[in-house]
């Protein structure tokens, strides 16, 4: 059943003490499952917020589902920025995470510490980077200014043309064991949480088995600590890509399609706006303005505007 009014300002401020942290999400590993799901504007961090998630990720999915792209690889920091801010200012009690993209931390330590600074002055109370060991100066350099960093392992969208293209991740022997020894080195170097993307559940298991930071699966099984989803996939916004290991919990696609399509239809019926979602002038109205009209012009009133009594 839908929830009435009353029941969605409970769930908005049920539980709301301060903001969610860094060090409580690391503190929640092994205990009740984490829940992440991707925001990239003010409306749908809103909603995000008051369903009860613990992290709100602005991906740089944001490039696929909101900036009409067919990769991740074309947004800036400066886009991270702008759609972190619009989260940021809806003040959520979930921790905000920020994707560093593509580009963003690959150069020199000082431009990578200058991009995650800048998503966290946008908003952010974390940022995101992809990769494994290869990664460790990088994620060094943030930690260094006091930025907590998440990691991701697996299907990294950013490095697509050098896995080639969006597929599952260590189902191979050796590239399973990367995987671990990959987490074990992130978790080592201080991320707070590791999200798995597209591996088996079994090298997922591995992973969180063998770290003391919590896993936030993505297509990656059962066994993490969490699980994240991006919303437009799970809500039914999204139908260009249907992944496996996505659940829809609405098609407000499709609903908002056959709204706007009702809409049009009454405009060109002529039966939108009626006289209850139109403003009317008073009595005196039409009289006054009779009097700057020019010659030959009337001023008539609509039936909703006639005196009740002539």
């Amino acid at each position: 059943m839908p929830w009435t009014s009353k029941e969605y300002e409970m769930a908005s401020t049920a539980g709301r003490g301060r903001p969610v942290t860094a060090p409580d999400i690391r503190a929640r590993k092994g205990g009740e499952p984490l829940v992440m799901v991707t925001a990239h504007d003010a409306p749908s961090a809103r909603i995000a917020d008051a369903a009860g998630v613990d992290m709100i990720l602005v991906g740089d999915s944001l490039a696929m589902v909101a900036l009409g792209y067919d990769d991740t690889l074309q947004v800036t920091t400066e886009d991270m920025a702008h759609h972190i801010a619009a989260v940021a200012r809806t003040k959520p009690h979930a921790l905000v995470v920020g994707d560093l993209p593509w580009m963003s931390y690959h150069v020199s330590r000082e431009e990578t510490v200058r991009n995650a600074a800048a998503l966290v002055r946008a908003g952010a109370g974390s940022v995101k980077l992809e990769g494994g060991r290869k990664r460790l100066d990088a994620i060094a350099a943030i930690l260094d200014t006091e930025i907590p960093v998440m990691g991701h392992l697996g299907l990294t969208p950013q490095s697509i043309h050098a896995i080639g293209g969006f597929r599952v991740q260590g189902k191979q022997l050796d590239a399973a064991r990367r995987i671990v020894d990959d987490a074990v080195a992130l978790a080592e170097a201080g991320c707070f949480a590791i999200v798995l993307e597209c591996v088996p559940d079994g090298v997922a298991r591995m992973v969180t088995d063998a770290i003391e930071v919590p896993t936030i699966g993505i297509g990656a099984g059962r066994h993490c600590d969490g699980q994240v989803l991006v919303s437009a996939d799970l809500l039914g916004f999204e139908d260009r890509i249907a992944p496996r290991f996505v659940r829809r919990y609405a098609e407000l696609g499709r609903e908002a399609t056959e709204a706007v399509a009702r809409f049009c239809a009454d405009v060109r019926a002529g039966t939108f706006p009626s006289s209850e979602e139109t403003y009317h002038m008073t009595d005196q109205m039409p009289e006054a303005l009779q009097l700057y009209a020019g010659d030959g012009i009337e001023v008539t009133r609509t039936p909703a505007e006639a005196p009740a009594n002539p």
